[in-house]
């Protein structure tokens, strides 16, 4: 995360690869930029490592909360988004709960490149039929319910389906198993990312789906290789709680002509 409230930064794709490098870089999942707002506490934007920029990240969304948090001293603060502005809430602990809004359910809005019933589909990959359900949380997401989210291939399936022509803007996949009605285990392949130890607004998306199917009640934890996450629905909102950590701060001199 970079704070470009009082010095503007405009990082460029090529920037941002090269500082989410991980042998020649800083090295990120996410590279965050924290920018002035006039309709919030601040404005977030974000790219991925290959370069691209994206509308939401829950878990960047947190961590910006909680600087943001401490930084006011505030019970609550607003970040702004390319996706809408979100209101975050101190949890205690060194938790946050984002209001991450509603999700978008219709094919167009997800978006997807043809009409198909969002809650259960089937999806071609390869010659294989897989049933899926999308939800947009200001980002696109491909869920797919597995006997065992562990043994999923989550490497070999995700980039295809990532890429797959049904997700114009491509999408971020959610395998996920279903432990019981309140808890599920979920791995993840983000959009221009890859595997990663979690993802926030996946898992609003698949706490949604999985309540859509049935699977689940409207409260739901979430097993990620990073830790769990706590999503609510309530009022036609989805509501995500996690934890946050400072793992370091410090400075960083790069050419910026």
């Amino acid at each position: 995360m970079f704070d470009a409230r009082k010095q503007r930064l405009a990082f460029d794709a090529t920037q941002a690869r090269q500082i989410a490098d991980r042998r020649r870089g800083i090295g990120c999942d996410q590279l965050i930029v924290i920018e002035p707002s006039s309709d919030a506490d601040a404005f977030m934007r974000i790219r991925n490592p290959d370069g691209s920029e994206v509308e939401a990240c829950g878990n960047a969304t947190r961590c910006v909360a909680r600087l943001l948090l401490d930084e006011t001293r505030k019970q609550k603060v607003t970040l702004q988004t390319v996706a809408g502005i979100l209101v975050c809430e101190d949890a205690g602990g060194g938790a946050v709960t984002v209001d991450m809004g509603a999700p978008e359910l219709s094919w167009e809005r997800i978006p997807m490149a043809e009409a198909v019933d969002t809650n259960r589909f089937t999806l071609t990959v390869e010659g294989e039929s897989l049933t899926a359900s999308a939800v947009s949380m200001g980002n696109p997401h491909c869920v797919l319910f597995v006997d065992d989210a562990d043994a999923a291939p989550v490497a070999t399936l995700g980039p295809k389906i990532e890429n797959h022509p049904l997700f114009p803007r491509r999408t971020n996949v959610e395998f996920v198993s279903v432990r019981d009605k309140g808890y599920l285990r979920m791995r993840v392949w983000e959009r221009g990312a890859g595997i990663t130890q979690a993802c926030g607004s996946g898992a609003c998306a698949t706490a949604v789906a999985a309540f859509r199917r049935g699977l689940t009640r409207d409260h739901v934890e979430i097993e990620l290789d990073g830790g769990v996450l706590s999503i609510t629905l309530k009022d036609g909102h989805v509501f995500m709680t996690g934890a946050t950590a400072l793992a370091y701060s410090g400075t960083f001199a790069f050419d910026t002509k």
